[in-house]
């Protein structure tokens, strides 16, 4: 049998920033006493999860973590004396039928707080929400809707795992004949008030889930800082537009023209200046790649938007962008579209304006004091 793995402070830090040690929006390496925390005795912090209208991709995503393993976090401690206690997952736990049944029922007639509710999908909510039924109960089905209304009281807090789970995503997209709704709305609706922390993504990367869940353990719910949509800031807090390795491209009006081209992808449809993670930094497979280094656009996966109205490929309208200092902004005063094919054309024409100013200055100081001198003598 392997020997437990636990996490270094190095390890953490890497997972929650590549480094940076900022963890939610708080550096919690540099509080007073936050090492004390590390040498807590092991808790255990129950944790439920429950798919909905889903494709078990998100589950496949964590699986696939590799520094801390599953192993690690499902057998090991999340952060030193944090001990993640799965009690139930549908696609890696044994335990089927009444077995389940059993685990749910103790939850929802338990103590309040108790545990950590991860939900994967979006709610069915029509015609009462019988499209997605697990477990039974007197021989009737029992609907997802109503296990998160069961539950989500008693929860210390719902972690939506997945863009579905977060916004709807696919599931809610187009007629939405089934009446699918991220899980916050349907909380909403219901006037459930259990904290409710998104991680979208389709699939999400592994650490955004871990990295929120090994923070709750550190310092408390209170620490995930998030943004308007509910997702960690950590993650979620800049913009790939800003981060992309091709954003120079863009500044420069250096378009690709087909997939695989060199050059910016915003013209094939890149959501990359509308859509907020750390996808350019933390890559996936491991930091092996992600879809703009191997030639594709951004699809905006972890947005609200997603999965669109029209064609996944249409030219977003950019807004809020700050170009670096050497070159202009590409919006103008009503903060309209600019196409930003011009940007690299204006950015050539504002050097050589402020070059052929310097010069002219130059010129009149060498002439104003070759006329000083004149007069001197």
């Amino acid at each position: 049998m392997s020997e437990q793995k636990v996490w270094t402070r190095r390890e953490f830090v890497n997972l929650m920033g590549k480094g940076s040690g900022i963890i939610m929006g708080m550096n919690l390496f540099n509080i007073p006493g936050f090492d004390k925390v590390f040498a807590q005795a092991v808790t255990e912090v129950p944790v439920l999860w429950l798919q909905a209208g889903a494709c078990s991709g998100c589950s496949v995503s964590l699986l696939n973590i590799k520094s801390p393993t599953i192993q690690d976090v499902l057998l090991g401690e999340v952060v030193p004396g944090k001990h993640v206690s799965l009690l139930w997952h549908p696609n890696i736990s044994a335990a089927q039928g009444d077995q389940v049944l059993e685990i749910i029922e103790n939850l929802k007639n338990g103590e309040p707080g108790s545990f950590i509710l991860a939900m994967e999908g979006a709610i069915s909510t029509k015609d009462d929400g019988i499209y997605c039924e697990f477990c039974e109960k007197d021989g009737k089905g029992i609907t997802a809707l109503q296990h998160l209304l069961d539950l989500a009281p008693k929860a210390m807090a719902i972690l939506s795992v997945g863009t579905c789970a977060s916004f709807g995503g696919i599931p809610a997209a187009g007629s939405n004949p089934t009446g699918c709704k991220p899980v916050y709305k349907v909380l909403e609706d219901y006037n459930i008030n259990t904290p409710v922390v998104n991680i979208p993504g389709c699939p999400p990367h592994p650490d955004w889930f871990v990295g929120t869940v090994a923070t709750v353990l550190i310092a408390g719910l209170g620490a995930v800082e998030v943004d308007e949509h509910k997702r960690p800031k950590a993650f979620y807090g800049k913009l790939i537009h800003d981060n992309c390795p091709r954003r120079g491209q863009f500044d420069q009006g250096n378009f690709a023209q087909d997939f695989g081209d060199d050059g910016c992808l915003y013209k094939l449809g890149c959501k990359g200046p509308v859509t907020h993670s750390d996808c350019p930094k933390r890559q996936w497979n491991s930091g092996v790649n992600w879809p703009i280094g191997s030639g594709h656009p951004c699809i905006g996966c972890v947005e609200p938007f997603f999965p669109y109205k029209d064609n996944m490929y249409e030219q977003v309208q950019v807004q809020f962008a700050t170009a670096p200092s050497t070159y202009p902004g590409i919006i103008n005063q009503k903060e309209t579209r600019v196409d930003p094919v011009v940007t690299g054309l204006v950015g050539a024409a504002a050097g050589a304006a402020i070059g052929a100013g310097v010069v002219a200055a130059r010129k009149n100081k060498a002439a104003k004091e070759a006329k000083e001198e004149e007069n001197g003598s």
